[in-house]
Parts: C-alpha cells; structure tokens; sequence
C-alpha cells in the first residue's frame, strides 16, 4: 500500500490491525500450548477491537487533516507489512507471542510519535496526538492483560 497522506496512514493502520487480528486468530487453533492458544484468542479480539477504533478515528476527522502529506517518514523508516501471516504464531509460546506483538505495536506507536512531533497545525496534532494516545493505551492494555494471564 502506498502510504502518503495521513488518511493513507490511518487506512495501513486499520488494515494492519485487522491483518494481525486475522492472523492471530488462525494461529490461535494451531498452537500447542492452552496458554498460548488462550493469549492468542485474547489478542486477536483486542486487535479486531482496535481496527473498529481506527476505523471511527477515519470517519470522524476533518478531511483537511486526513489529506496532509506525510510520505516522508515512510521513505526513511521502513513500514510493518500489512498483509499476509509472516509470523509463525502457533510455534511461540506465550512470551515470544508477545515480544512480536509488542514489537509491532512500538513501530506503530514510533510512527505516530514522529507525525505528532512534526504536525504543524493544530487538528493535525490533535488527531495525531489521539492516535498516538489510543495504540499507547490499548499496548499497555493489552500487555498488562497478557501479565495477568501468565499469572494463571
């Protein structure tokens, strides 16, 4: 997908929740550990979730804000593929199942971090700033969520 405004990165964003979503819940049957399968299920709830978040942030926000150019974090920081089950999910247990999610969440986080920083009108900030709010709350949402279940 290419990305070049910030209606473009709230559509890769949707879909990359989605995509996650899809992907943890098809590994969620496969893996060996009921632990892992349970964090598996919780997690692609939690990105489906996500996605419906992202998706009201697109249909809310002025289009003056969505249609602001912003390609040039994607030249110089290489985006998460949207598309497709790269990670083996149903071979992890529930730590590195983490580790990917988390990973994948701090790039998105990152991204929102520098557009919020380099937003130069003040419902671009806001709607950034929002953003970047929503994917740290439902990160630390979603990690504290999968401490409680190692503590089963």
């Amino acid at each position: 997908m290419q990305v070049e405004t910030l209606k473009d990165v709230l559509e890769w964003t949707r879909k990359f929740h989605s995509n996650l979503s899809d992907c943890l819940h098809e590994c969620a049957g496969s893996n060996e550990s009921e632990r892992a399968r349970l964090l598996l299920d919780y997690l692609a709830k939690h990105e489906d979730k996500l996605s419906g978040l992202v998706a009201e942030f697109e249909v809310g926000a002025e289009m003056k804000a969505l249609n602001t150019w912003c390609y040039d974090y994607m030249e110089k920081h290489p985006i998460l593929r949207s598309a497709g089950c790269d990670a083996p999910f149903q071979k992890l247990d529930a730590e590195e199942i983490m580790d990917v999610v988390t990973d994948q969440h701090e790039q998105v986080i990152d991204l929102y971090r520098y557009l919020h920083a380099r937003a130069d009108t003040e419902s671009i900030r806001e709607l950034v700033g929002n953003l970047k709010s929503l994917e740290e709350q439902e990160a630390m949402l979603m990690t504290q969520a999968a401490n409680r279940l190692q503590d089963l």
